[in-house]
């Protein structure tokens, strides 16, 4: 076998970069999806008129930096350049918009999955197409702006994601992959692309506005796993590596929204398997044998990277407020001069979290920071209850935050499997909140009633899962997307299972019997927050 040096000096090496909603990661891996090197640089979003938004010039800078990053752990490690790949994939989160006019420009800020002010579109499509359009996508901030009456609308000729503009960006490539499409507009089964009695009755709705556009014609083309779409150009080269080491000419894969590369990096993308990924927020992913009887708010119909039916049941907010609660108990101990690092932070206090009463002690947390469409929130304020007769103590503290991280997305779940009945044999989560062995699971295994599995590449999510869509281009023209996880990336794969505990899922359904009662204080606490 040739030495990684060797392959990273012959370029036989595949390329992801994921723009996640805190970090944007980078990861290099053999033919075999094995991590040669990782990188990554943190970013933040910014609130800004009301937006949830990320500049040009932060995404431009970020995925510069980002890549350097890597190209630096390369450099330390093997004391090689990476010069050339054989493909590389973007990945970002899911959903927002952005649109641009026919020179090019950017005619609005980037608008993200976090925005929740599109409800009166969301509801109108939804009635409309007989599908749920969720207020993040795409399609429902489009027909908001045209609602609005906003000035842009007749100048659009392009409009994208945020992989879908980084992957334009490095390649001129107008294309995104069929999960992250899934998440601009509904997806036909039968065609593999969108629905085109949906996208007819789109342009039916907006006729008399008498824009110089068709909503087909400003939509990325849909490609799927396996598909060539495009080659790194030299200015995208540059853009990457300002030193011109990195070389043109790469292939290029789909690029895909975290959902998608999610279930690729746990292998969930047969039927009856899920996955669930925690960060900024939190989504469950079930791989559906059957459509679903009803058109639920709660739950998203998109697709896997192959294009599967994919039931999606996605909170806006998960971990942002137990990051912020791990800060300030780091500030705690530096005001006493004592240095911890982060990891420690977290897995002293997640383990501590156990010592607590099943119930939280009474305890209640909401770590709204941006609005919840599932609970009818449309801005957000953390808001911490801790009841006079509440046993508050640090380890129900940390416990009610954990509780509450999957709080909203369990809405969904509990749709799926006691309503209809949707038959799941396993459940696969990520997230770097799993890092800590048995604690997050446990809480999410008791909370949903079924085994939670967690892989040993668990906090590696989304970047490692773009990467093995670009490395799969060596491999479609001779395996399925099936075929090439489980017999050359997973084969061996290790994991553990965290089972619901009889006990815990008691306290849990305890917590949110209370979390469900106080959703009107979350509203009332957010609108004067809103109002300052």
């Amino acid at each position: 076998m040739p030495s990684n040096k060797e392959l990273i000096r012959n370029g036989n090496i595949s390329i992801g970069i994921e723009f996640g909603s805190t970090r944007i990661k980078t990861v290099l891996i053999d033919s075999f999806g094995n991590i040669l090197a990782s990188g990554g640089v943190n970013w933040e979003n910014q609130l800004i008129d009301g937006i949830w938004t990320y500049s040009q010039e932060n995404i431009r800078q970020g995925l510069q930096n980002a890549y350097q990053s890597l190209a630096q752990a390369v450099k330390e490690k093997y004391g090689l350049p990476i010069v050339s790949a054989q493909a590389i994939g973007i990945s970002g989160m899911m959903h927002g918009y952005i649109p641009f006019d026919n020179q090019k420009n950017q005619l609005v800020s980037f608008r993200t999955w976090r925005n929740n002010f599109t409800t009166e579109s969301s509801q109108k499509l939804t009635a409309l197409f007989q599908h749920n359009i969720p207020q993040r996508w795409s399609i429902a901030h489009l027909y908001h702006a045209i609602l609005k009456q906003e000035p842009h609308i007749a100048q659009i000729d392009y409009l994208t994601t945020l992989s879908g503009y980084v992957h334009w960006m490095l390649s001129g490539e107008k294309v995104i992959g069929i999960g992250e499409a899934s998440g601009m507009f509904p997806i036909d089964q039968q065609t593999q692309s969108y629905d085109r009695s949906m996208l007819s009755a789109f342009n039916s709705l907006i006729a008399e506005k008498n824009y110089p556009w068709k909503i087909t014609e400003i939509l990325p083309k849909v490609l799927t796993a396996g598909q060539f779409a495009g080659y790194l150009t030299k200015t995208g080269a540059r853009l990457l590596d300002p030193s011109g080491q990195l070389q043109p000419g790469i292939k290029m894969c789909p690029p895909e929204g975290d959902a998608g590369t999610g279930m690729i990096a746990t292998n969930s993308i047969k039927e009856t398997t899920g996955n669930i990924s925690a960060g900024t927020s939190a989504f469950a992913m079930i791989v559906l044998k059957k459509p679903l009887s009803n058109v639920y708010e709660q739950l998203d119909i998109v697709t896997t990277p192959n294009g599967k039916p994919v039931a999606m049941a996605h909170a806006n907010n998960c971990t942002t407020d137990i990051n912020a609660w791990i800060n300030i108990f780091r500030e705690c101990l530096d005001v006493f001069g004592i240095k911890q690092s982060d990891n420690l932070l977290y897995e002293k206090l997640l383990q501590h979290s156990l010592n607590g009463d099943d119930n939280c002690g009474g305890l209640l947390s909401y770590g709204f920071y941006s609005g919840e469409h599932s609970v009818g929130l449309e801005t957000g304020c953390p808001l911490f209850i801790h009841p006079t007769e509440g046993r508050f103590n640090l380890a129900n503290l940390i416990r009610a935050h954990l509780y509450s991280a999957f709080g909203a997305m369990k809405s969904g779940v509990d749709i799926l499997m006691k309503q209809e009945n949707v038959e799941v044999t396993q459940i696969l989560a990520h997230g770097g909140i799993f890092k800590t062995p048995n604690v997050a699971s446990k809480i999410l295994a008791s909370a949903l009633d079924v085994p939670i599995a967690i892989m040993d590449t668990a906090s590696e999510g989304g970047a490692w899962g773009i990467a093995l869509l670009a490395n799969y281009l060596s491999y479609a023209s001779t395996q399925s997307l099936e075929q090439y996880l489980d017999e050359t990336i997973f084969k061996n794969t290790k994991f553990s299972i965290s089972k619901p505990e009889p006990l815990m899922k008691q306290g849990y359904e305890q917590f949110m019997q209370r979390y469900i009662q106080g959703i009107p204080i979350a509203k009332a606490v957010a609108e004067f927050a809103s109002n300052k």
